[in-house]
Order: C-alpha cells, then sequence, then structure tokens
C-alpha cells in the first residue's frame, strides 16, 4: 500500500497494490498496522459505512463535534465521486483550504480524512457505491456542517449547480465564517 500526504500533509492519498490476473483482482483494503506505521499514532476504527447514490448527488460538508470527531478511510467500490476535505481547525496554517481527490472504483484510491477537517463529496457516475471507514460512532447531536458552496472555500464541484441533489440538510447549512462549532490546532484530538 503506498500512502502520499497532499498538500494539507494531515490528509492522505492510500493506494492499495493491486494484484490482478485472467480471474480479476486482489487487494488489501486496509492494513491497520501500516496504517499507524505511516501515521506515528494509532487509529481505532468501530464502524463502516456505505452509501449508494446517483451522478450529480452532493453529500457535504459534514463533521461530528468535540468527542464525537471523526477519522474517516473513504473509498468508492462502484462508480465514481470528487472527494473533498476541508480544514476547519482554528489558527491552522491552511484553515479553510481544501483537497480534493477523485475517487473510482477503477483507480481504488483512498483518502483519510482526520478530526478536525469537514467532508464531503459529489457523485460522479449513477450508481456510484461509497464506502467509509470512522474512528467514532455517529452522534446525531454533534452532527454539523458548512454550505458546500461558501465561495471562500473555492471548491469546484465540476458538476453544475442546478444537476446536484442535495438534502434538505445541506441546502441550509452555514458558511465556514458563521460556524462556531470548529475545532482548534494543534491539539491532539486522538487518544
Amino acid at each position: 500500500m503506498k500512502f502520499t500526504r497532499t498538500e494539507i500533509p494531515d490528509i492522505v492519498i492510500f493506494e492499495p497494490v493491486v494484484h490482478g490476473d485472467s480471474r480479476g483482482y486482489f487487494l488489501e483494503t486496509f492494513r491497520q498496522d501500516k496504517l499507524e506505521e505511516f501515521l506515528g499514532f494509532k487509529i481505532n476504527f468501530c464502524q463502516d459505512n456505505e452509501s449508494k447514490s446517483s451522478r450529480g448527488v452532493i453529500r457535504a460538508l459534514h463533521y461530528q463535534l468535540g468527542n464525537s470527531a471523526q477519522t474517516k478511510l473513504v473509498r468508492v467500490i462502484q462508480g465514481k465521486v470528487l472527494d473533498v476535505a476541508v480544514d476547519i481547525r482554528k489558527n491552522s496554517p491552511t484553515f479553510g483550504q481544501h483537497v480534493a481527490v477523485e475517487l473510482s472504483a477503477k483507480n481504488k484510491k483512498q483518502l483519510l480524512v482526520p478530526r478536525g477537517f469537514a467532508h464531503g463529496f459529489v457523485v460522479l457516475e449513477d450508481d456510484t457505491i461509497f464506502a467509509y471507514k470512522v474512528d467514532n460512532y455517529y452522534s446525531p447531536e454533534n452532527d454539523r456542517g458548512i454550505a458546500f458552496d461558501d465561495e471562500s472555500l473555492a471548491i469546484d464541484w465540476i458538476i453544475k449547480r442546478d444537476e446536484l441533489n442535495l438534502s434538505d440538510k445541506d441546502k441550509i447549512q452555514p458558511k465556514l465564517d458563521q460556524t462556531d462549532d470548529l475545532f482548534d490546532y494543534g491539539v491532539n484530538y486522538y487518544d
């Protein structure tokens, strides 16, 4: 498995080694020991999630507060998405900046989105299946979000605005500068 830090070094791209032949392929999608060796600290994933969506669906930008904060390891099993992580750690040198990575069944890339980041994706192909691990259980009372179309974030979602399909919740999220529930840079959010 190859690990690559992005322009925001806490966000990591994982590229598994794919072993293929005439029968198909095999790959390891997750290795706890290799991940922890690369990161230098432990992550204990406790829940796996999966969604299926049509082209134009956008699920963004979400995060969990405080002790419910989550690290996510995300990937696409079928189809393709543009996956986005936004730094929401106050006083971080990369505060408000984002990383956008195309994840697909074809490229098999995964993205590690650490605590302190808002996460979202837009679906680029019909019948896309998106899967991810989290290191903390979902907490409805700590669920927060940021407007996907906040101009200050300058995210190019690739698909035209009138083609996007959003949940009611995502249509009313506040802009980053209207959000009080952010993380503090320099705080260790891991045990």
